[in-house]
């Protein structure tokens, strides 16, 4: 099992496959399972980060702390109008993809998930798409979501990820990001319940890649279809299916409208034991 702290080897498992989308959109509150592609207990736990176990903070709320920080005064009509623009425009992390990328940035937004400055490259360009009073601000933003302050956990993140620390069942998140997201999970309390990160940037390959499940399976010592993945976006996690673990999928709501929506894990993890 590789270190917590430490990025897992990625192996030539399985061929690459497409690069990841955003989250896909909510169909109801709580969760929707998926295709159960493993048999036999669940004997380890795979999560998403974004939109799975956390939540970054309103568009609103992130604008306003960089405007206050830079000291520009602004009232909330136009900090609303502005974070309206920015989700357009696909510069606001973790929610919907933008309606069109420009030509020139299509490629570095197709693969921003591979590389840490290709990341903060694609997010920072989209968002210069939406003119803001000062230019340091477009690298504010992007900063400020890398802050663990930025995020919030789901309501039943911590019981969720603690039963399985008391049932044995070890967890690994699996992320496509661009930036080191330990420490939020420090910040949060939730280290404590996570066993190995792979982390897209870490590795160059991004979900639905299965060499990124397949190092977190391995991380973990486990086979593929002994393992139960957990995410929010069908065809980025749902890539877990082809190298034969189990998936489950939650709806990418806003932390207040998914109080419950991790709970199934745990009964899907009593229910494979028989």
């Amino acid at each position: 099992m590789c270190a917590a702290a430490q990025p897992c080897p990625v192996g030539p498992d399985v061929p690459a496959g497409p690069p990841s989308g955003p989250a896909g959109q909510p169909a109801e509150d709580g969760a929707r399972p998926a295709g159960a592609a493993g048999r036999g207990p669940v004997r380890g736990v795979l999560f998403d980060f974004s939109g799975t176990l956390f939540r970054m903070e309103p568009a609103e709320s992130w604008l306003r702390t960089v405007l206050d920080r830079a000291g520009l005064p602004a009232a909330d009509a136009a900090v609303a109008e502005l974070a309206r623009r920015l989700r357009e425009a696909g510069a606001v992390p973790g929610e919907a993809a933008p309606r069109t990328v420009p030509p020139h940035l299509a490629e570095v937004w197709r693969t921003r998930d591979s590389d840490a400055a290709r990341h903060r490259a694609a997010y920072t360009a989209m968002a210069r798409r939406v003119p803001l009073p000062r230019e340091e601000l477009y690298d504010a933003l992007y900063t400020r979501h890398t802050e663990p302050a930025a995020w919030q956990p789901y309501p039943d993140a911590a019981g969720v990820l603690g039963g399985l620390r008391a049932r044995g069942v070890p967890v690994a998140v699996v992320s496509n990001i661009g930036w080191n997201l330990r420490p939020v999970f420090r910040a949060h309390g939730l280290d404590r319940f996570v066993d190995a990160y792979a982390l897209s940037f870490e590795h160059g390959v991004q979900k639905p890649d299965g060499r990124l499940f397949a190092a977190a399976c391995r991380a973990l010592g486990r086979a593929p279809g002994d393992v139960l993945m957990v995410g929010d976006s069908p065809r980025a996690d749902g890539g877990a299916a082809r190298l034969g673990c189990r998936v489950h999928l939650v709806d990418h709501l806003p932390v207040e409208r998914r109080p419950t929506g991790l709970l199934p894990v745990l009964d899907l993890v009593a229910g494979s034991a028989g």
